[in-house]
Parts: structure tokens; sequence; C-alpha cells
């Protein structure tokens, strides 16, 4: 059990007291990285994640499933969860759901955010790159491929 997996599952399912200043000082340090996360993510350009996505067009796609899961929608829906996907076991029990801070940890080293996923792929390093990706996929959402028009 990690604690940033349980701190993404939500209310009811992560730890429920801390053991200690040591466990409160661990615990603040997570929200803190997550809390910083968040802006770097909230400030990507869209339109430079649209060009780094064609990294991503191997194996996914926005409105339909390949090698990996759809990406329309992706933000705010749990991790493991595309009707019909096969998932990797690991992603499945995750617990994740998707965030720009979640999305970005994930996409800096997938393996090592989620041992056991089938995602083999190295990640996206820069985390400048990282946040323009991710704000490329809030914005696809909205587009016209992922309404359906």
């Amino acid at each position: 059990m990690t604690p940033g997996r349980d701190i993404a599952r939500g209310p009811g399912s992560g730890p429920r007291r801390l053991a200690g200043w040591r466990d409160a000082g661990a615990a603040a340090g997570i929200l803190l990285g997550c809390l910083l996360a968040l802006p770097a993510a909230a400030n990507g350009d869209a339109e430079r994640g649209k060009a780094i996505y064609s990294r991503c067009i191997a194996c996914h796609a926005l409105a339909y499933d390949r090698t990996g899961p759809r990406h329309c929608g992706l933000l705010g829906r749990r991790a493991g969860a595309v009707p019909g996907f096969s998932y990797s076991p690991a992603l499945k029990r995750s617990g994740i759901v998707w965030t720009a801070a979640t999305l970005d940890t994930f996409l800096r080293d997938p393996m090592k955010a989620v041992p056991g996923t089938s995602m083999g792929y190295a990640g996206v390093k820069d985390s400048a790159e990282r946040a323009d990706l991710v704000a490329y996929l809030a914005k696809a959402s909205d587009s016209d491929e992922c309404r359906g028009d």
C-alpha cells in the first residue's frame, strides 16, 4: 500500500488514522507534492500537448481503444474503468482516479507509479511536456472527436 495511491482513492479508502508524527509528516509531504504538481499541469499548453500526444498514438487514440484504452473523458475517470478494455490487474487494483496530479505522476514513470502495469513506456521525463500533455488531454475531452460530433 503506497500513500500516493491511498490519497487518490478518495474518502474512506485510505489509512484510517496516522500512527504518529512521522506518518503525519510523510502524509503532509505527499499532499504538498500533489499540490505542487497541480499548478504545473494546470498551466500546460494544450497546443504543445497535442504535438506531444503524437508519441501516444502508437498505442492510444482519443475516441477508441487501441493497444491502450481511449483517452476521451480521461480526467475524473478511475484507472482501469473503460468498459470492455482488458487492463493489467495492477492498474485495475491501483485505485487511481485520473487527475492532473495523478496523470503527472503516472506519465513521469508508468512502471514505477504502478508496478505491474502493462504500459511498457518509459514515460515523459520533462515536467513541462507532461503539463502540456495533461492540458491537451483535458481540452481534447471537450472536442468534437470526443463528443462524437
